[in-house]
């Protein structure tokens, strides 16, 4: 567990840093926990993009933390740490596996690392000892299909795929055929990168998890948003309309080792009620990780001297 830690805590380097390094400034200059200290506090969860909810329930924590036993050993770190923990840990944040074929639909806008992170979760499944497939349903990219193939030689991984511009649901009915003819535990579908604002394109995912619902009712039994941290607050736009289009059942957040802007994963979270179930903490198949919400709290508020 130490080593899985470690990781989140590199992956959240840059995020820890500014945050840490503005608690430890404010909480120095004025330890008696003032309304002007508790307003610069709030600014700073704030610029980390820990959403104004999140927020709100650590400043109410601090201040109550302040009010029970003053400064004199009131650690803002540990405070932070527990709340964003408890929050995270109130809903089930593992990977649904059913009977026979689990399907997952892996989607959102190119850009985000969607293909690679499909890639990257059947090489989970696979070292978890079950059997992934991955589906090339991107095909509106012709790089996308070729970049799935490749991620499934490297990883010894089959992918369905169907010609260029082929109906992305046809390959994906084709895929689950395919999957239950070889026995797959696991399906993974590369969805086309889509802006969540075209609502045409919104309409073809719809479609395509209509086809793969008639050939196996239930399809797919998880749909997970792949989100880019290093775009803030702007994944949770992207967050909301994914989730009105087709029913999220949980997020993938990519780069968090290259932002500042960690917090995200908490102000979406809190908003929407999904849980996180991956996070990408660099770029090997191994460091896309399963999130924990106490690893993930510890190493966002870890003491800057600790």
């Amino acid at each position: 567990m130490l080593g899985l830690f470690k990781k989140f805590k590199d992956g959240l380097q840059k995020t820890h840093s500014k945050l840490s390094h503005e608690i430890k400034r404010i909480v120095t200059a004025s330890p008696k926990m003032t309304s002007a200290t508790l307003e610069d506090l709030e600014a700073a969860l704030i610029a980390a993009d820990l959403g104004m909810a999140m927020t709100t329930e650590i400043i109410a924590a601090v201040k109550k933390g302040y009010e029970t036993q003053g400064s004199t050993g009131l650690d803002v770190f540990a405070i932070a740490s527990a709340e964003v923990t408890k929050s995270l840990s109130s809903i089930d944040a593992s990977l649904k596996k059913l009977p026979g074929l689990t399907v997952v639909s892996v989607v959102g806008v190119n850009g985000t690392g969607k293909t690679t992170s499909a890639a990257k979760l059947a090489y989970r499944i696979k070292q978890c000892g079950d059997l992934p497939m991955l589906a090339a349903c991107d095909t509106f990219r012709a790089a996308a299909v070729d970049q799935l193939k490749v991620w499934g030689d490297r990883l010894k991984i089959e992918v369905i795929a169907g010609a260029q511009n082929a109906d992305p649901a046809a390959v994906a009915h084709d895929a689950i055929t395919a999957a239950q003819a070889r026995n797959a535990q696991y399906l993974f579908i590369d969805t086309a990168g889509r802006l969540h604002t075209k609502h045409n394109l919104m309409q073809e995912l719809q479609k395509v998890h209509r086809v793969m619902d008639k050939k196996l009712p239930g399809a797919p039994h998880e749909t997970l948003l792949v989100l880019d941290a290093t775009t803030g607050m702007n994944a949770l736009n992207q967050a909301r309309e994914f989730h009105k289009a087709v029913k999220l059942t949980g997020l993938v957040v990519t780069k968090l080792d290259g932002t500042s802007k960690g917090g995200m994963v908490v102000a979406i979270q809190k908003e929407l009620g999904l849980p996180i179930k991956f996070i990408g903490l660099g770029e090997q198949p191994e460091d896309l990780q399963p999130f924990d919400a106490k690893d993930f709290a510890d190493a966002l508020f870890e003491k800057a001297d600790a």
